[in-house]
């Protein structure tokens, strides 16, 4: 699942330079003596301090910087001590150090204390400063702002005590002689100290965002035990307390104060399964923080671990079984390590699980991977690993103390698609297996989806997984899930307002999505935390922390605040049905133009698959309408954004929609070699184009079901491959329930390419039943068959006798009345004369009122005889 790479090797990038080191100290070629070399902290800027006990008694400081791959000697002790907490300036002239005491031996004699805090002038080395000599550890860290301060003659400095204070020293420097740094007022530095912090008993830094998050008890009570507090320093470097949070926390929750991120202290033994509480607080760059703790259940078989999202303004808390008492516990140190991967938040235990959890789209258990079992061993040892916050957020870094190794973690891609190929991961059944693979996509897709060659695997796979799965179709997911990744453009705000997963728009959701087996959680909505200070007005991260909160409480509120594709399904239809043009479907025709002159039309004749090269009227008024509601959608949920960039990205949005299907065709249509004759109808379908065939129907069928528009030509293209792969009573059953859809470049190029063969001229005469009228007439001009001439000769007569009647009055209704055959016009056009002259004439038994009946009928008689020649006239 994770994928480690070597970032520093103590052994190899430090200790073999500090044995030459040691071997020019004592003249010899090459020393032989062991050093006992141990990694202090790591500097914002990823420089390592060390520090190594030399072969003369004494005990030196370095610094190994990771961009020269260089070690520096920063300071050395003419005696050996012991160095439990180190800090560098930025600007390299001051080194803070605690110093451990001795209190054995000879030295328990003496009045001293346990700790002694030092401040050293270091260029050149000059004078040493006595900060703290108390009985509690101390931990020093400088502030460290990104803006370069060389010039500045000033460091600032935090001494965090085991007695739950943190100051704040404001160190004036002095330069002397064009080169030395000192201190300025040395004996004034102690009334330079600022309390930041009064009374904690957990404490964090965070030397990437220069912030110290801190835990301390709440005295109101009034929301929880305890209370979280954030904070931050500026450029100035004044703080202030910007954030507040109450947590409920088990009593005593830490039994010694607990440091994070402060160094590494090797002469205090740490005891973590005296720990009740194990807590660390993760954020992202976009706006998001996430602060998570567990705590073991009280017979040690069942873990509980909480996120409380702060951008999303709630809390997650898992319970996780881990086993039978009969079962032996295979370590009883039972808290989990999070581990930060961009917008993931990874909880592993060794040897029991591993749980990837999506902090952007954690509604649903389905979209965070959950793996138990021997399979998901990451090969960590957990008790000696500590989890570093690297400069990129796209990984971490973790430190083996044991073996002063440190290494990027990533998530492994390979391993995700091995996730999603296997037919039966663990042996278990799909109910199992579909939550699985879902969560591996959507990290693919979201998370990984830069890379075109993974896009291109995830494809393939698509290809050799056509039928949809159990629980979810895999070609809809593939959509949306990219098109959110393509669109969001990272603002956290967009996350419950676009389409992420088909999920949400089935009737019914399965209910292998909504549960984990052997895992239990509940979500607390609405968590009570509150911005203070400057954080209010900030940009940057606080204000885009309060924007996504903020949004989230008001969609939380709202009905269907997602939007949902299949809800235009009604509209799609009402349109539909509009035969003549109006100001809608103008409008629908603006929309469906923008969005076309953003795809990439470049070079069309040279693209494999032809598409966007003709009017699809139908796909083209469905462009139109997906714009108009999506645009509509955000307007209305996020009106900060602006109109101007909510078109921008919606009409974004479409354009990348519909290049997107382009794309996987032209993958699939690489994938199985197709060329131009698969475009042509003399030949039966290959194996290849039948794998296409079926692909394009998974779109479609896809596509339907969302509601969306396919790239104009996509019918012509799919029905060109299933006139070659179907039989032809198969290819009419297709047309006839609505699947294919007969285009008129289709069917010009089936009437003109296709022989007129009997089957062939069964198959066109078929189609030709099934078109419209208008575009039947079209067709026969592009037929070479007596048929069609005939049907050509009708028209033509037709629209010369129509011309005709206009200019003497009579309008040619033929069709209209069922007792006229039309397949001899002049003949029916005569009826038509004498019939409308007949209805004009005066009826004489109208005009008069007294007729001899008896007369008319013995004159109708004589002249039948006369006509017969049985009488003369």
């Amino acid at each position: 699942m994770l994928k480690l790479k070597p970032k520093f090797d103590l052994h190899r990038d430090v200790v073999s330079d500090v044995l030459r080191k040691e071997a020019s100290v004592c003249r010899v070629e090459e020393y032989s003596g062991a050093v006992d070399t141990r990694i202090l902290n790591i500097e914002r800027d990823g420089s390592i301090l060390f520090c190594w006990k030399g072969a003369t008694g004494t005990t030196r400081i370095g610094k190994y910087d990771p961009n020269t791959k260089q070690n520096k000697l920063l300071y050395t002790f003419d005696k050996q001590v012991c160095v439990s907490s180190c800090s560098l300036n930025k600007e390299e002239t001051l080194l803070a150090v605690s110093l451990a005491q001795n209190t054995r031996g000879e030295e328990r004699l003496k009045p001293i204390s346990k700790c002694l805090t030092l401040l050293i002038e270091i260029q050149p080395i000059n004078n040493t400063k006595v900060l703290k000599a108390v009985d509690c550890r101390v931990k020093v860290q400088f502030l460290q702002s990104e803006a370069d301060r060389r010039s500045i003659l000033e460091s600032h400095l935090l001494l965090l005590t085991e007695d739950g204070y943190v100051d704040l020293y404001h160190v004036l420097l002095t330069r002397q002689e064009g080169y030395r740094v000192v201190m300025a007022h040395p004996d004034r530095l102690s009334k330079t100290a600022e309390r930041v912090v009064e009374d904690f008993c957990w404490v964090q830094w965070d030397g990437r965002t220069q912030r110290l998050y801190y835990l301390t008890h709440n005295v109101t009570h009034t929301q929880g035990k305890f209370l979280f507090r954030c904070v931050q320093f500026y450029l100035s470097h004044h703080c202030e307390t910007v954030l507040e949070l109450p947590l409920e926390l088990p009593a005593n929750p830490f039994p010694t104060v607990k440091f994070v991120n402060l160094g590494f202290d090797h002469f205090h033994t740490e005891r973590p399964e005296k720990e009740l509480v194990r807590m660390e607080v993760l954020t992202n760059g976009i706006g998001s923080m996430c602060v998570c703790y567990s705590q073991p259940h009280k017979d040690r078989l069942e873990l509980i671990y909480t996120l409380v999202l702060v951008h999303k303004d709630c809390s997650k808390t898992f319970r996780v079984s881990l086993g039978s008492e009969q079962q032996p516990q295979k370590a009883r140190q039972l808290h989990p390590l999070f581990i930060p991967i961009g917008y993931y938040i990874l909880v592993y235990l060794q040897d029991y699980f591993l749980h990837c959890i999506n902090t952007r789209q954690q509604e649903m258990l389905c979209h965070s991977l959950y793996l138990s079992g021997p399979d998901m061993d990451l090969d960590l040892q957990s008790a000696n690993m500590t989890v570093l916050h690297a400069e990129d957020e796209s990984s971490s870094s973790l430190l083996d103390l044991t073996t002063g190794r440190i290494h990027t973690a990533e998530l492994s891609p390979a391993y995700l698609l091995q996730l999603l190929r296997s037919d039966t991961p663990s042996r278990c059944p799909s109910s199992k297996t579909d939550p699985q693979r879902l969560a591996a996509l959507h990290c693919l897709l979201v998370y990984m989806g830069n890379d075109p060659n993974l896009e291109l695997k995830i494809i393939e796979w698509l290809c050799d997984n056509v039928n949809a799965f159990e629980s979810f179709d895999q070609f809809q997911e593939f959509i949306l899930a990219t098109l959110y990744r393509i669109s969001y453009e990272k603002s956290l705000s967009l996350d419950k307002v676009l389409p992420y997963s088909s999920v949400f728009d089935k009737k019914e959701i399965p209910a292998c999505l909504l549960e984990v087996p052997g895992v239990l959680c509940t979500t607390e909505l609405h968590i009570e935390a509150v911005f203070k200070g400057k954080a209010r007005g900030l940009q940057g991260f606080w204000s885009e922390l309060q924007w996504n909160r903020e949004r989230t409480k008001y969609l939380d509120a709202v009905p269907n605040p997602r939007y949902r594709t299949s809800h235009i399904q009604a509209d799609w239809d009402k349109l539909r049905s509009e035969r003549r043009p109006s100001s809608h479907m103008n409008h629908m025709e603006d929309n469906t133009k923008k969005v076309l002159s953003m795809v990439d039309t470049w070079c069309l004749d040279k693209k494999l698959v032809p598409l966007f090269q003709e009017d699809d009227h139908q796909q083209r008024a469905l462009i139109g309408l997906t714009v108009d509601k999506l645009r509509e959608h955000l307007n209305r949920h996020l009106p900060r954004l602006g109109k101007k960039k909510i078109d921008s990205l919606v009409v974004n949005y479409v354009a990348k929609l519909l290049e997107l299907i382009r794309h996987m065709l032209e993958s699939v249509w690489l994938k199985y070699k197709l060329g131009p004759c698969a475009l042509c109808f003399t030949q039966r379908g290959s194996p290849g184009e039948w794998s296409v065939f079926h692909f394009m129907f998974r779109i479609l069928e896809a596509m339907r079901g969302l509601c969306l528009p396919l790239p104009p030509g996509y019918h012509t293209l799919l029905a060109l491959l299933a006139v070659r792969c179907l039989p032809h009573h198969t290819f009419l059953q297709y047309i006839d329930h609505g699947v294919l859809q007969l285009t008129e470049t289709f069917v010009s190029r089936l009437m003109t390419d296709l022989d007129n063969s009997d089957a062939n001229e069964r198959l066109k005469f078929s189609i030709l039943k099934r078109l419209p009228e208008p575009m039947e007439q079209r067709i026969y001009h592009m037929w070479d068959h007596p048929v069609s001439s005939a049907s050509i000769s009708r028209d033509y007569v037709r629209t010369l006798l129509e011309r005709h009647n206009k200019n003497k009055g009579f309008a040619f209704t033929g069709r209209d009345k069922p007792g006229f055959r039309p397949e001899f016009l002049p003949l029916t056009y005569l009826a038509k004369i004498l019939s409308d002259i007949e209805e004009q004439a005066l009826n004489p038994f109208e005009e008069q009122e007294n007729v001899d009946a008896r007369f008319v009928e013995e004159t109708a008689l004589k002249q039948t005889l006369i006509l017969l020649g049985f009488e003369e006239k």
